[in-house]
Formats: structure tokens, C-alpha cells, sequence
């Protein structure tokens, strides 16, 4: 493992300090949606075939998504998406450029999902959403015109989570059959003893009271962390789960629970691809435009689309 972060993080690091920006644990629920979208919601450079905003069904009311569609004819693999932010932050505006640069690298239509958020609405609100969205997909891909034979599901950090889980669910419903599980950075258990929790509980863009802050949040009584539906390595069993793309970071808190699933996959005889990113942060595979562009996220990104590719094919 690298034994510091990469210029480019560092740059990035001290820039975020000069900037005094705090942790998103100090604040309230919507002061850090505020902040969450200031820093990191903009207009995209990177242009796809189409972007259509509507809503589906949702078990708490319409649910709103974002449909990316590249160019070429019609219908498009598809991949939902699941944004991060901890179950608490995030929306689809926030993720918009990682989404448009899927849909690029992986040819493929991208779903965006904004899931109901904590504390208002706690677990499991946000996996209920994760799972209708999912099987809407799978019964209405018509009429956003992808091809639901072609379907996977991902995300990133909470979203990674959400993503896996609508692979569990669907697994131990019958369906929807998903081709691939994207899981980037995701959070996969309940431990806060990971070695890599210790070695980058501060610093490095996600710390460990933000963690505990979201969990705080998210989980209305202790006994909901212990469920396999919130956190899916606590699962019995891993068998029979889609293909899985795992993406990891060096510098960051969650990269041992995201390793400890790919092994948990593997060891359950699941196709995996796991990379890891040594001197890369949390949150870095969304760093793909001015003012803050990491090579190895879009390096990241053309592995994710490749993988996509090869699954839809």
C-alpha cells in the first residue's frame, strides 16, 4: 500500500483545509445537504445521447430518477445507480458527472436514484427505494427505452451498500435477474474495527465520526445494524449473487469491509473483479471534472465501463 496519499489527493486535501471546510458530523441534517451539494454539484462537461428527470412508484410516494441515455439506438443495457452520502446526503444532482461518465465508459443507459434520505426517513426507507427501483426497471425498461435484459445495479459508499443489497433481495425474491453489481467504496458491515478504520479515521475526506454520525442517523435502534439488508456482509450466505465489480481505496476507512466483501463473494464461488486504489481517498472516483479531476478516477471509471460491457455482452 502507498504510504501517503497521491499528489493529486494531497492537493486536493490541503485545498479543502485552506478552505476551513467542516466536517459534515458538525452539522445539522440540512446544513450538510447544503454543503454536500455546494461542494460537489455542477455542470457536467461530459455530454451523453439524452437526460430525462421524471418519477416512478415508490413505497413512500413518487420516487424520483434520472434517466442517462448515450447515444446510438435504442434499447440500452441499464444501470441503476445509487448515489453516496451516508444514507443522510447526496442527491442525484451531486452524482450527475460520475453518471454521465458511466453511461459513456459502459455504453449503456444509467438510472439515477433519489432514495429517501435519513433522519426523516430512516432504515430501511432508503433500501425500500433501492429495491422498487430496481424491479421497476426490470418490468418498465420500456418505456425509458433500455433493454432489461441487460440490467445491473450500482453505486457508491452508501450507495455501494444500497446497490448490494438490491442484489441480496433480489437473489432471495426469484428476481429481478441483475448481471452485475458495481459496489464502489461500499459499506458492507457493521464493525467499526477494521484496521483501515484506524488508519484513516481522520483526514482523508471521510472520517470516523462521520461514519458514526450517519449511522446515527440512518439507524433508529442498534438491533437495525445487525439486519443483512442494511449491511450486507452480515448476510449467511453469499451464493448465487450477480458478478461483482468491488473498487477500493488505500486512504480509506471502509476499504477493509469493501475487501472483506469481494472475499466473501469470491469465497461463495461469485465471479469478482477487485481493485484497489492505493493512494486514492474515499469519494475519488467521482473527482472527474475541473476543479477537482483525479487521474485514477477516470482510470477507475474506463475499468467499471469495461466490466459493464462485458457483462451486457
Amino acid at each position: 500500500m502507498a504510504s501517503e496519499p497521491h499528489p493529486q489527493v494531497q492537493a486536493l486535501l490541503e485545498r479543502l483545509d485552506q478552505m476551513g471546510t467542516p466536517e459534515l458530523s458538525t452539522l445539522d441534517p440540512a446544513e450538510a445537504r447544503t454543503l454536500f451539494e455546494k461542494l460537489r454539484s455542477g455542470d457536467s462537461s461530459e455530454s451523453v445521447g439524452d437526460v430525462t428527470d421524471r418519477t416512478i412508484p415508490g413505497p413512500g410516494g413518487d420516487l424520483p430518477i434520472r434517466v442517462y441515455s448515450p447515444d446510438g439506438e435504442r434499447p440500452h443495457p441499464v444501470l441503476v445507480y445509487f448515489h453516496g452520502g451516508g444514507w443522510v446526503v447526496g442527491s442525484i444532482d451531486t452524482h450527475d458527472s460520475v453518471c454521465r461518465h458511466l453511461t459513456n465508459a459502459a455504453d449503456c443507459a444509467v438510472v439515477s436514484v433519489d432514495y429517501r434520505l435519513a433522519p426523516e426517513h430512516p432504515f430501511p426507507a432508503a433500501t425500500e427505494d433501492a429495491v422498487a427501483a430496481v424491479e421497476w426497471v426490470a418490468e418498465n425498461g420500456a418505456e425509458i427505452g433500455v433493454d432489461t435484459d441487460r440490467l445491473a445495479v450500482g453505486g457508491d459508499s452508501a450507495g455501494g451498500n444500497l446497490a448490494a443489497v438490491a442484489a441480496l433481495v433480489a437473489r432471495d425474491r426469484g428476481g429481478p435477474d441483475i448481471d452485475r453489481q458495481v459496489l464502489i467504496y461500499p459499506a458492507t458491515s457493521a464493525r467499526d474495527d477494521w484496521p483501515s478504520v484506524a488508519e484513516n479515521d481522520e483526514g482523508y475526506l471521510l472520517t470516523r465520526s462521520e461514519m458514526e454520525w450517519f449511522g446515527d442517523q440512518f439507524f433508529e435502534s442498534p438491533l437495525d445494524a445487525r439486519n443483512p439488508y442494511a449491511f450486507p456482509l452480515q448476510a449467511c450466505d453469499h451464493g448465487g449473487l450477480p458478478p461483482a465489480t468491488v473498487v477500493t481505496a488505500g486512504f480509506d476507512p471502509l476499504r477493509d469491509e469493501g475487501r472483506a466483501y469481494a472475499d466473501a463473494l469470491a469465497d461463495a464461488g461469485v465471479d469478482v473483479t477487485h481493485r484497489n486504489y492505493d493512494g486514492m481517498i474515499h469519494g475519488f472516483v467521482d473527482m472527474l471534472e475541473d476543479p477537482v479531476e483525479l487521474d485514477r478516477a477516470r482510470e477507475a471509471i474506463e475499468a467499471i465501463g469495461e466490466d459493464l460491457r462485458e457483462s451486457f455482452e
